[in-house]
C-alpha cells in the first residue's frame, strides 16, 4: 500500500493559524514562526500558544458545526434533514456513513491538530524559564495554562473516543515520537490517562469567580464537570473491537463514584446555578450576554465571521427562516413523536422544537410534522441579519443542569436507588421546566430502575439539540432499544393509536407576524388555530380534527397525516435510522484518507 505523510505532517505542525481579534483572549501568535522554546519563555507568549489550543475546537470542522451538529445525529429526538446519502451528513444521521463520507475527515484531523497543540503546551510549560525564575504570580498563571491545556486535550480525546472508539494515542509532541504511525490504543487506557490529567488540572485551574473569566474559558467547574462526564462514559457501555460487541466498562462503581464526587463538588461550590429562565439561557448565547447564574459552565467560543473560528450554529440548525433578514436553513429536523414526549405544560417543548418556519414575508408558517426543526438556536435571536452563515453563537458544551442530572444518575447507581439529594437535583431541573405550573411536575420515582428510567427521559427533554442524546443512549446501551421504540411510536402516531389516539390528522391555522422579541411559547400561542367550542388553543395538538373541511380564511396543514410508512421503515432513502445495526453502527468508520495515511491503523467494527 502506498503510504503518505499527510497525517504525520499535520500532527507535527505546532501552530496552524495566526488570528487577529479585538478580544485579547482570542489573539494568538503563530508558533510556526517562532522557535518552540522561545514560544514559552514568558507567560504572555505561553498564553498565545494556549489560545491556539482553544482555537482547535472552533470552526466548521469541530464545534462550529460538524462535531456538535452533524456527528451527533441521530437518537430519539432529532435527525438531519433531507434524504439519505452515504457520503454526506445525512448518511451519518441514518447510520449509513461509509469511509468516503466527506463529513468524517476534518473533525478527526482537526481534533488531532488540537491534541498536538495541547501536547506542545503541556510539554513546554514545566521546561519554561518562567517556572524556574519567574515571579510567583507568573508561575500561578503558567500552572493555570497547564491545567487548561490538560483539560482541552482530555476533551479532544473524549470527542474521538465517543465517535470512533479506540484511536491512536499520544501525549507528547510529534517531534518527540520515534514513529509517527501509531496504532490504536484501547480506549480504557486513554480514559485512565485523561481522568488522571483532569484530576491534576483541578488543582491548577481556578473557579470562575476566582479567575474572573467567562464561560468561554475553562474553570475548575468545567474541569470537574468534564471529568464527571468522561467517568460516566467509562462506567457505561461502548462498542469494543474484540469481541465486536457493546460491553460495559470494568469496575463501573469506581467511575460512578468519580462522577458523583465531581458533581457534588460543583453543586456545593456555589459557583453555578440553574438559570430560572430556560429560554433566556439560550438567548444569552446568541448575543454574547453573560449568563448571570453561570449555568453555562463551559462554552466553545465563536468569533471572526469565518469557517475556521466561527460557528454556523443558528444558521445550519435551528428555526428555519426564509426571509431575507434572517435567512437560515433549518438543517436538523425534530422527530415528530419527540414533540409528544413533552407535556403541554413543559416550557422546554416550544424552545426545543420549532413547529413553524418564518416565511419570506416574516410570518409564522406552520410546518407539517415531518418538517419541524430543532429550536434552541434561532438566527433571529442574534444581532446578525442578512445571509451571513457565521453568527458568533457559542456552543454550550457543559451546563449546570447536566451536573445535577449526572449527580442524580451516579447517586442512584452507587446507592441502589436515589437519595433525597438526587431526587431534589432532578426536581430542580423539572421545576424550572414547569415554572408557572408546578402542580404539573409529577412524582419522581424512588426505586432504582424507575429513577434511572426517569433520568433517561429527563435528559431527553432537557438536552434536545445539544448533541448529548446519541452518546447518552450508547453509554446506557439503549440506542437500539430507543430506535425500535421510536419506530413503534411513529407507527402509532401515523395510525392515531396508543398515546396518539387524540392527536389530530391535520390542523387549521392562520399565519401571524413573527415577533422575535416574544418567547418561543408566545410565538406558538400567537398562531390563530381553528378550534371548536370547548377546545382551548393549547389543546389543539392533543384533540381530534376540529373540522372536516377547511374553515374560511384558514390553511390546512397535515399533522399526523404527514407521517407515512417510508419515514418509519422500509425506505432506504427516507426512513429514520434505516441503516442502524447493533454492535456496529454505534461508532463511525474512520475516513478513508486517515486509514490510507497510517499503515498501522485498521478500520474495525465491521466497516
Amino acid at each position: 500500500m502506498k503510504k503518505n505523510k499527510f497525517l504525520a505532517i499535520l500532527f507535527s505542525i505546532a501552530g496552524l493559524i495566526s488570528l487577529n481579534s479585538c478580544e485579547q483572549y482570542l489573539d494568538v501568535e503563530s508558533l510556526s514562526n517562532t522557535a518552540e522554546a522561545q514560544q514559552f519563555d514568558s507567560a504572555s507568549d505561553t498564553f498565545s500558544a494556549l489560545v491556539g489550543v482553544y482555537n482547535a475546537s472552533m470552526g466548521d470542522n469541530t464545534y462550529g458545526q460538524r462535531m456538535n451538529l452533524i456527528l451527533t445525529q441521530s437518537g430519539d429526538d432529532l435527525r438531519t434533514s433531507g434524504d439519505y446519502n452515504a457520503n454526506d451528513r445525512r448518511g451519518i444521521s441514518c447510520f449509513g456513513a461509509i469511509p468516503t463520507n466527506t463529513e468524517l475527515l476534518r473533525p478527526f484531523l482537526d481534533t488531532y491538530a488540537g491534541i498536538e497543540r495541547a501536547n506542545l503546551v503541556i510539554k513546554n510549560i514545566p521546561l519554561s524559564p518562567v517556572m524556574q525564575t519567574g515571579s510567583a504570580a507568573d508561575k500561578v498563571l503558567m500552572n493555570r495554562y497547564l491545567g487548561e491545556a490538560l483539560t482541552l486535550r482530555a476533551q479532544f480525546y473524549y470527542d474521538l473516543i465517543k465517535n470512533w472508539g479506540d484511536v491512536p494515542f499520544q501525549i507528547v509532541p510529534s517531534a518527540d515520537l520515534t514513529d509517527l504511525y501509531l496504532p490504536k490504543t484501547d480506549r480504557d487506557i486513554i480514559y485512565e490517562q485523561i481522568l488522571d490529567d483532569l484530576l491534576k488540572a483541578e488543582s491548577l485551574v481556578p473557579w470562575r469567580s476566582e479567575g474572573g473569566t467567562t464561560a468561554q474559558r475553562i474553570s475548575k467547574g468545567a474541569v470537574k464537570g468534564l471529568r464527571a462526564r468522561i467517568a460516566l462514559a467509562r462506567a457505561g457501555y461502548s462498542l469494543r473491537r474484540a469481541p465486536q460487541q457493546m460491553l460495559q466498562g470494568s469496575n463501573p462503581q469506581k467511575y460512578y463514584q468519580i462522577a458523583y464526587d465531581e458533581c457534588k463538588d460543583i453543586i456545593n461550590s456555589g459557583q453555578h446555578q440553574l438559570n430560572p429562565n430556560y429560554e433566556g439561557l439560550f438567548r444569552s448565547l446568541h448575543t454574547n450576554s453573560q449568563d448571570a447564574t453561570n449555568e453555562v459552565i463551559y462554552a466553545i467560543g465563536a468569533f471572526g465571521g469565518n469557517s475556521r473560528t466561527d460557528s454556523k450554529i443558528g444558521y445550519y440548525n435551528g428555526l428555519r427562516h426564509d426571509d431575507t433578514d434572517w435567512k437560515s436553513s433549518g438543517g436538523i429536523n425534530a422527530i415528530p413523536v419527540y414533540f409528544y414526549e413533552f407535556t403541554k405544560y413543559d416550557l422546554r417543548r416550544d424552545v426545543n422544537i420549532a413547529i413553524f418556519r418564518v416565511n419570506t414575508t416574516k410570518q409564522e408558517e406552520l410546518q407539517t410534522s415531518i418538517n419541524w426543526n430543532d429550536g434552541k438556536f434561532r438566527k433571529s435571536w442574534s444581532n446578525i441579519t442578512g445571509t451571513s452563515q457565521n453568527l458568533g453563537i457559542d456552543w454550550p458544551l457543559l451546563r449546570y443542569s447536566d451536573i445535577l442530572l449526572m449527580f442524580a444518575e451516579a447517586d442512584n447507581e452507587l446507592h441502589n436507588g436515589p437519595s433525597a439529594d438526587a431526587i431534589n437535583a432532578v426536581m430542580s431541573v423539572r421545576q424550572r421546566a414547569y415554572a408557572g405550573n408546578l402542580g404539573q411536575v409529577g412524582t419522581i420515582p424512588t426505586d432504582k430502575t424507575g429513577f434511572f428510567n426517569y433520568i433517561v427521559k429527563e435528559r431527553q427533554l432537557e438536552f434536545g439539540g445539544e448533541g448529548l442524546r446519541k452518546y447518552d443512549l450508547i453509554r446506557w446501551n439503549l440506542l437500539e432499544t430507543k430506535i425500535n421504540e421510536t419506530r413503534t411510536k411513529l407507527t402509532q402516531f401515523m395510525n392515531g393509536t396508543g398515546a396518539y389516539a387524540n392527536v389530530p390528522e391535520y390542523i387549521f391555522y392562520k399565519k401571524v407576524a413573527y415577533d422575535k422579541t416574544k418567547t418561543a411559547q408566545q410565538n406558538v400561542s400567537d398562531i390563530d388555530f381553528y378550534t371548536t367550542t370547548g377546545v382551548a388553543k393549547a389543546d389543539v395538538f392533543y384533540s381530534p380534527n376540529q373540522s372536516v373541511t377547511t374553515p374560511s380564511g384558514y390553511t390546512k396543514v397535515n399533522w399526523r397525516l404527514a407521517m407515512t410508512q417510508p419515514y418509519i421503515s422500509g425506505d432506504p432513502v427516507k426512513s429514520y435510522a434505516y441503516y442502524f445495526q447493533p454492535n456496529k453502527k454505534e461508532l463511525l468508520p474512520l475516513a478513508l484518507d486517515v486509514v490510507n495515511s497510517n499503515y498501522n491503523l485498521t478500520q474495525d467494527y465491521g466497516y
